[in-house]
């Protein structure tokens, strides 16, 4: 069964990669430092399963699951997280995972957790409570109504996360790979939801949601991915 690992912390990124090196049936094919190459490894590789974290720079992994699972629904995606709130876990499913795994779970566990997923079961950590995602797959009526987060769509979201993180309108079409006349018009569309007006009230959104992580509003602390331009609500 072919892997990819997206992890933004290269020693845990390297960590799991060697502990999975050595189960048998197991390979990993590619790595991801953040979320657009992580896509990016799914686009190029197809493997069986992704192992992705929430919390990554450039894109979250919530908006790399949009991005991907409409387009590879043969790639399983297991989350492995910090988080455990009840927030993270819905709209982690509501967007593609088929497992959700806390970081604090042992070897063994996450071993469980990835050969489930890649036996089709949808997997949730045993530290989380199953009423959580039962409440999702059987009685969606417990969801809360849509709010106006609810309706900036994947891609605003990307935007919105970007332009936290600094990044001007030029940079933002580079990274995404979209004219700056889009990226205007998505950043209008965002403002209009939203109802803000501010560039600044625009960062301050994507820090209350948790898209940017860290504070990471400088642009120089990101490094472009090899080959890119010159440089999707939670993280």
């Amino acid at each position: 069964m072919r892997i990819v690992i997206a992890e933004d912390h290269k020693i845990l990124r390297e960590g799991l990669k060697s502990l999975l090196s050595t189960v048998e049936d197991l390979e990993i094919v590619g790595e991801a430092a953040d979320g657009l190459e992580a896509v990016r490894c799914v686009e190029k590789y197809r493997p069986d399963l992704l192992l992705l974290d929430l919390s990554m720079p450039k894109m979250n992994g919530i908006n790399v699951m949009r991005n991907l699972k409409s387009r590879f629904p043969e790639t399983k995606i297991l989350v492995l997280t910090i988080y455990e709130s009840e927030d993270y876990i819905l709209e982690s499913f509501r967007s593609g995972a088929d497992g959700y795994c806390l970081k604090d779970a042992n070897y063994s566990e996450l071993l469980i957790a990835i050969k489930s997923v890649l036996d089709g079961n949808t997997h949730l950590s045993p530290g989380i409570s199953e009423k959580v995602l039962s409440g999702f797959l059987h009685d969606r009526k417990t969801l809360k109504p849509l709010s106006s987060w609810d309706t900036v769509t994947s891609r605003e979201r990307e935007v919105l996360k970007l332009v936290g993180e600094g990044y001007k309108n030029k940079e933002i079409a580079g990274y995404l790979y979209i004219s700056v006349k889009t990226v205007e018009k998505h950043r209008s569309n965002i403002m209009r939801k939203l109802d803000v007006h501010t560039s600044s009230a625009l960062t301050a959104i994507a820090i209350e949601k948790g898209l940017v992580t860290n504070k990471a509003t400088n642009p120089e602390m990101t490094s472009p991915l090899p080959g890119d331009p010159q440089e999707s609500h939670l993280a």
